[in-house]
């Protein structure tokens, strides 16, 4: 195994429902974690605000 270059710190808080707000090392504001249409749709919840689920920044993290 390599070794470690770096270790995140990272502090996420429930909002309440699917809503997550992530405290990320050298980011002032927070990242606000959820569903949208359609996942929200796929698990029957209407969400109050829709934002990016964990799913779509992995994807966009790995596909660039």
């Amino acid at each position: 195994m390599g070794e470690v270059i770096h270790t995140s710190k990272v502090k996420i808080i429930k909002e309440g429902g699917p809503v997550r707000k992530a405290y990320i090392e050298h980011f002032t504001d927070p990242v606000y974690f959820g569903v949208h249409t359609k996942i929200a749709s796929f698990y029957g919840i209407t969400p109050e605000v829709e934002y990016p689920s964990t799913l779509d920044y992995i994807i966009s993290g790995v596909a660039g």
